[in-house]
């Protein structure tokens, strides 16, 4: 595939922006080449500046569960745009749209929203800390909350220790109120509660994460979670930035039946918009401001052209079968590759959750935590990532990041998928 017009904007955008891009992972120095420059989208597909055709299984990050330009968002946008972009007021949209969660959710009374999944995690951080008036807070090694300055932090000396700055510019005073512990791992979650449970504000995970791999926990770790949370008076902070509606519409609190005090959202909620959201009970939600004393903000929060492509989307989402349909098509791309992998002997495996893959060279029947992914095994990856852009097939540049499969893929694009990853394994274990 031709890459000129890719390569040429490629060196204008480093002339511009750091790297060449506006988000890290996007400049492909995990895999081989330079970013490729996109052009259009339409379902399951999109089309770069060259031309060249793929089927998406970035869908953007994991927002377009519906893919490329469905026709109920889209008509939800221009129907909104039409009348104009924003008004710094509040609009029907806004109530459209939280209605529709709500009412469809048996884990929060009320919901704030924000413009990203980044944002919602920092307000839901600030309100867990001016709820309980406790300072400290608990986060794991593996999940990843977006650049907030207290959740950008790595795990010190034996992951039981107050953490350290993982990005410069964070204060090391920010990142000593943070405690970092190891997923999966009770004892050691008991351990550390026992000397500090009564200085920490909450406890934040991804039930399901998936920033760093897909490290699928055991339900009955994050049950552990919720007791101990109820016992020291602990919020409990589910960051379901990405299996918030993807895994079903009450995300992984629904999935697991598991409730926290405090869950976050983004991607998925705003139709390929820039939303975020928090929410919690109505107790929580009363220290908000203007009702309570702690503050938030924002200029474009809950705009109407979002709100309504959000409520484009999840109005599709709520209706019967969607998800089983989805995690069938999912489960069905993910054995006929496993299959093929089995057969072959071939070290690598894909992992799944409804509609959220992850591919992951290793023999291990499950992986659960950060350090048992074998980086070195990531030049494998590249490989593939190389093979499959050549086979038109897109996926995310970082083998640490997930694939997801949406709606708008079809048994052909399904079927010629599974046949293009098979035959960049054979080409790779060859």
């Amino acid at each position: 595939m031709k890459r000129t017009q890719s390569n040429k904007l490629y060196e204008e955008a480093k002339q511009l922006f750091p790297g060449g891009v506006n988000s890290p992972v996007r400049a492909f120095r995990s895999v081989k080449g330079s970013p490729i420059f996109m052009e259009r989208g339409e379902n399951a597909h999109i089309w770069d500046e060259d031309g060249n055709k793929y089927i998406d299984y970035c869908c953007s990050w994991g927002p377009l569960i519906l893919g490329h330009r469905h026709p109920t968002v889209m008509a939800k946008i221009n129907e909104v745009l039409a009348k104009g972009t924003t008004f710094g007021t509040p609009t029907k949209y806004g109530i459209d749209l939280g209605e529709l969660i709500i009412s469809n959710n048996r884990f929060i009374d009320k919901i704030r929203f924000v413009s990203s999944g980044t944002e919602a995690v920092m307000s839901a951080i600030r309100l867990a800390r001016g709820f309980t008036k406790r300072d400290k807070i608990i986060k794991f090694d593996g999940c990843y909350h977006g650049h907030v300055d207290h959740l950008l932090v790595k795990a010190g000396s034996g992951l039981a220790t107050f953490g350290t700055s993982s990005s410069a510019g964070v204060p090391e005073a920010f990142a000593e109120k943070t405690l970092v512990l190891p997923l999966n791992n009770p004892e050691k979650l008991s351990e550390v509660l026992e000397k500090e449970g009564d200085e920490i504000a909450c406890i934040i995970i991804e039930p399901i994460p998936a920033n760093n791999g897909l490290l699928l926990q055991d339900k009955s770790f994050l049950e552990c979670l919720r007791l101990k949370c109820y016992k020291y008076g602990i919020l409990l902070i589910f960051d379901e930035v990405i299996s918030g509606f993807r895994v079903g519409f009450e995300g992984a609190a629904g999935y697991y039946n598991i409730k926290p005090d405090i869950i976050t959202y983004g991607k998925i909620i705003g139709g390929g918009m820039p939303v975020g959201a928090f929410g919690a009970s109505n107790e929580i939600m009363s220290h908000v401001a203007p009702d309570g004393p702690v503050y938030q903000a924002g200029t474009l929060s809950a705009n109407p052209v979002a709100m309504a492509a959000g409520y484009g989307q999840l109005s599709e989402l709520a209706k019967d079968s969607f998800y089983d349909i989805l995690e069938e098509k999912t489960t069905y791309l993910v054995d006929k590759i496993n299959t093929h992998c089995i057969k072959n002997n071939y070290q690598v495996k894909l992992f799944n959750v409804a509609s959220i893959f992850w591919i992951a060279f290793t023999e291990a029947k499950k992986v659960q935590a950060a350090n048992e992914i074998d980086g070195e095994k990531m030049s494998y990856f590249a490989l593939l990532h190389e093979f499959l852009l050549e086979n038109g097939v897109y996926l995310g540049p970082s083998g640490y990041e997930v694939g997801f499969v949406s709606a708008a893929h079809t048994q052909e694009d399904l079927d010629n998928t599974a046949e293009a990853f098979c035959a960049g394994f054979d080409k790779i274990f060859s």
